[in-house]
């Protein structure tokens, strides 16, 4: 395994751990959450490339495509919360409260 995977599987790794570790905020969850989408994009896109999968070149792209969604729906939640509630901690929602 070269230092490039190596890296990159870290960066994943840090991100995932970010994940866990600040999910009091959402905003820090969702920067983790784009974090991890960025390594897996790069690792699939390096992957493809170095084995020569013509067949599986679209991949990346539609790991984008869904990271975009993932991103917009994720924005669109936080200004809804931050509007709703005036904070983004993930604790001071009550999802029982109609």
């Amino acid at each position: 395994m070269s230092m490039v995977y190596v890296n990159i599987s870290l960066a994943f790794t840090l991100s995932l751990m970010g994940l866990l570790m600040y999910r009091s905020h959402l905003m820090s969850s969702l920067l983790c959450l784009e974090g991890m989408m960025l390594s897996l994009f790069v690792m699939m896109s390096i992957t493809i490339m170095s084995n020569h999968f013509t067949l599986a070149s679209m991949a990346p792209i539609i790991l984008l495509v869904f990271a975009a969604c993932e991103a917009a729906l994720g924005l669109s939640l936080l200004v809804m919360i931050s509007n709703t509630y005036g904070t983004d901690y993930v604790q001071n929602l009550n999802l029982l409260q109609c």
